[in-house]
């Protein structure tokens, strides 16, 4: 009889046991579970971080509206320079360089290329342009930056530059020292304009014999 208790008691405090740790083990794996799906949700939101920074960082910003983009800018410039004729030599010669003065305050830093024979540098406050000379009709010096529309354009007594693309003049009366003195002599001895009459023929003296002209010219 004592026997029989015993197992029974025995038996009884096993399954208590047993009960006891199948309790404690639940809680656990219901902790565990929560656990693995917050993990797996942030995940997704990690990788969409990291691709939207490479999409940012591939794009490039559009130039702000009215500005030309450097690299447009240095695809429509020539590439290579080409060598210059006598022609555009000779004139090369005659251009005066140095710091010129002008109207309203501005200066010309006109610079000829010692590497480059017929080619000159201009800058006017930031801007900076490349020049050479352009053969013309009336006598003036003409120097030109084709890419950019510039015109230099000397005469005896001023300078002036221009811009032949925007349509405007953005400097003028720059003078050297050679310019300042003809400047000067003209106020003594203004030049003749073009607009005066031309004088008239000489009269010859009454019974002045006049040579027969060729037959070819009558």
């Amino acid at each position: 009889m004592k026997s029989t208790l015993l197992t029974l008691v025995l038996a009884a405090s096993a399954g208590v046991a047993l009960a006891q740790s199948d309790a404690a083990k639940a809680p656990a794996k219901a902790a565990a579970k929560p656990a693995a799906k917050s993990t797996a949700a942030k995940a997704p939101a990690s990788s969409t971080k990291t691709n939207t920074a490479k999409t940012t960082t591939a794009k490039k910003p559009a130039p702000a509206k009215g500005k030309l983009d450097v690299d447009q800018l240095a695809a429509h410039a020539p590439a290579t320079e080409a060598v210059l004729g006598a022609a555009e030599l000779a004139i090369a010669e005659r251009v005066h360089v140095g710091a010129l003065p002008c109207e309203l305050g501005n200066t010309v830093q006109l610079t000829a290329d010692a590497a480059k024979p017929g080619y000159f540098d201009l800058q006017i406050a930031k801007t900076r342009y490349r020049l050479i000379p352009v053969a013309t009709t009336t006598g003036a010096i003409r120097l030109e930056d084709a890419h950019s529309g510039a015109v230099w354009l000397q005469l005896a007594n001023k300078s002036m530059l221009m811009n032949h693309k925007l349509g405007q003049r953005m400097a003028d009366e720059c003078k050297s020292p050679q310019q300042v003195a003809v400047a000067e002599q003209f106020k003594l001895t203004p030049p003749p304009s073009v607009l005066d009459a031309a004088p008239a023929p000489a009269q010859l003296p009454a019974g002045t014999a006049v040579a027969a002209q060729p037959a070819a010219n009558r």
